[in-house]
Formats: C-alpha cells, sequence, structure tokens
C-alpha cells in the first residue's frame, strides 16, 4: 500500500496559513512541527482536495460562508457562489490567503452517480 504521509504548504505566513486551514476544516489549533515553509518569495500555487463526509461538508461550507469567502463551484473560478454535484456528491472551490486552491468533496472524481 502506497500513501502520501505528508507535503510541504509554502506560505507567506505559515502560522497564518496552519490557523486558518485548522479552522476552516474544523481541526483542533495547529502546532508547529518540523519545517513550515514561510516565505516573501514568489511561490508555486498549489491545489489540495479533501474528501469529507456530508455532514462535514455543511459544516465546512457554512465555515466558508460565515466568513464571506469566495467559492466556486469549478476550478476555473467561473461559477461563483455555486457548488459543484460531480459524481452524485458535492463539491466546492475555494482559497485560502495565499492564493492555494482548496477543495471539499464528498466523492472521488469517477466514482460515479
Amino acid at each position: 500500500m502506497v500513501e502520501l504521509n505528508h507535503t510541504i504548504v509554502h506560505a507567506k505566513d505559515a502560522a497564518t496559513s496552519a490557523q486558518f486551514m485548522s479552522e476552516i476544516l474544523g481541526f483542533a489549533p495547529p502546532r508547529r512541527f518540523g519545517p513550515f515553509m514561510s516565505t516573501d518569495e514568489p511561490f508555486i500555487v498549489e491545489h489540495y482536495a479533501f474528501l469529507v463526509s456530508e455532514a462535514e461538508f455543511d459544516e465546512i461550507f457554512a465555515r466558508i460562508q460565515a466568513r464571506g469567502l469566495d467559492y466556486w463551484a469549478d476550478p476555473r473560478l467561473a461559477n461563483k457562489g455555486q457548488i459543484n454535484r460531480n459524481d452524485g456528491g458535492r463539491g466546492v472551490y475555494f482559497l485560502d490567503s495565499n492564493g492555494h486552491y482548496l477543495e471539499i468533496i464528498t466523492r472521488p472524481y469517477g466514482s460515479g452517480g
């Protein structure tokens, strides 16, 4: 079995980014562990997708809306203020403070529906 162990998220301010991610996803407050990448240098904007349950989607989406964050149904950011129903589930894209594309989905892509 192959499993992704970790990734590095480049950020303008790692502590602020970790706090945002933990709050929006409903995790405990972050604690520093290992090297984090805070930089003033330009970096590549990444995409991070999270597979969540229907209940978790509702909770996370409520936090996105409560913060007044823009959100889209698609990765091109063409369908603002909408969610998608791909594969019989729900999905939405939003941006963090670094411009990374974050996505929550309730069904894996290609799973049918």
